[in-house]
């Protein structure tokens, strides 16, 4: 293999199947150093659990970024949005943005919504099930986990058709490479839309308060002042796109994984009370989030190498799910595996808020989807459409008859 580079590593030609890539990484430089982008990259599982728990790692703040760079984030509102966001916050802002929807989340929260996730994944299979054939993500995967964040956030429902059937989530945003003038255009105008919405929905509520999500931090906003009016508008942006993209990229690998693997499809086809186990599984084999990064916030040590304060650490998770100095025969999905514990959610501070409710959603929807089409077959499993990112690796489209 020719020397690594961030360029190689995230080639449109790997999108497609990153994984021969990462087991070379693993093999002949589980840590590499890529000197030029002043980043370390990691791949092995216990390397990535730890970093992803250390305290001297975390976002850059303005303080560690050049004027060119800080320029550039400003050019581009979608990226400056984002920095508002505890996505890429440190303490105490993180704990302060984070406690404020961290209950919405909870495990007694998200397993009470599982009986309505299956009603509206019902209703979505008789809306298509006549036709005979047709796109799963725009008819299926990507439609129900954007009604269920809907609902927790109160998105009205004559709102609502324009999040199910419009432009999905712009995953080139945090990508390692840099965006095209295109690219950065596009998301400039999707941001500024997606803004100029939440924010005349915050307006409502402060008006006339319901029992959601919304109302719930434009209160924090206004009555208890611990969010700000960029990050109330930000965070719910936030809240949405993550809200549902990796449900819908989740769910949508997971059946291209269950057709490539004719016996696995059997296996769970002959007892669907296998889902919550396979759905681990499917996590592990093909994450919708192959990867994210940490910053130094100080000088600090990384698998044995310095890192200086504002160094990156590149942690590729889906390289640490199919580690198989952690699970047997890692290239192979195996829906009767035991004890899974895939890094895909992250970890640490950052770990996914809502790792429990992709999983219910994907239980229940997955279930319905084999329940009410027993003759479904994806239409060519083995050339899917890949979104053009690495970061949430999914498909575009997954045409299917039964």
């Amino acid at each position: 293999m020719a020397e690594p580079s961030l360029e190689s590593i995230f080639s449109p030609e790997i999108i497609a199947n990153p994984y021969p890539m990462y087991q070379s990484l693993r093999e002949g430089s589980p840590v590499l150093e890529l000197p030029d982008a002043n980043m370390l990259v990691l791949t092995r599982y216990e390397d990535i659990q730890t970093t992803l728990r250390d305290r001297t790692l975390g976002h850059a703040d303005d303080s560690m970024m050049t004027e060119a760079q800080l320029a550039e984030i400003n050019a581009n509102a979608a990226i400056k949005g984002l920095r508002q966001t505890m996505l890429l916050k440190n303490p105490p802002d993180h704990t302060r943005l984070r406690s404020l929807v961290v209950k919405a989340f909870d495990a007694r929260r998200t397993e009470a919504m599982r009986e309505r996730i299956r009603a509206i994944a019902h209703e979505l299979v008789d809306g298509f099930i006549d036709a005979g054939s047709g796109d799963l993500v725009s008819l299926f995967t990507h439609p129900l986990p954007v009604i269920v964040i809907c609902d927790m956030l109160g998105v009205p429902e004559e709102d609502r058709g324009a999040f199910v059937s419009g432009s999905r989530v712009n995953g080139r945003l945090i990508d390692p490479s840099p965006m095209t003038p295109e690219e950065i255009e596009e998301s400039n105008r999707r941001s500024a839309e997606s803004q100029a919405y939440f924010e005349s929905l915050c307006d409502a509520r402060r008006a006339d308060p319901q029992d959601d999500l919304i109302t719930a931090l434009v209160q924090s906003e206004t009555e208890q002042g611990t969010l700000s009016k960029a990050e109330l508008t930000s965070n719910i942006s936030l809240l949405f796109a993550a809200g549902h993209e990796t449900t819908v990229n989740l769910m949508g690998n997971a059946l291209i994984a269950l057709y490539l693997s004719p016996d696995q499809l059997e296996l769970l086809r002959s007892d669907l009370s296998r889902m919550p186990q396979a759905v681990e599984e499917f996590l592990r084999y093909d994450s919708s989030v192959q990867l994210t990064a940490r910053d130094a916030l100080e000088d600090t040590e990384v698998c044995g190498i310095k890192v200086p304060r504002g160094g990156s650490v590149m942690a590729i998770l889906g390289a640490a799910n199919r580690d198989p100095d952690v699970f047997d025969r890692p290239d192979e999905l195996d829906i009767s595996r035991e004890k899974v514990k895939p890094m895909s959610f992250g970890g640490g501070i950052h770990l996914c808020l809502g790792a429990q409710l992709a999983r219910i959603e994907a239980d229940e929807a997955l279930k319905v989807l084999f329940e009410r089409l027993p003759g479904l077959k994806l239409d060519d499993p083995e050339n899917p459409q890949w979104k053009n990112t690495i970061t949430l690796r999914g498909v575009t489209a997954l045409p299917a008859h039964w």
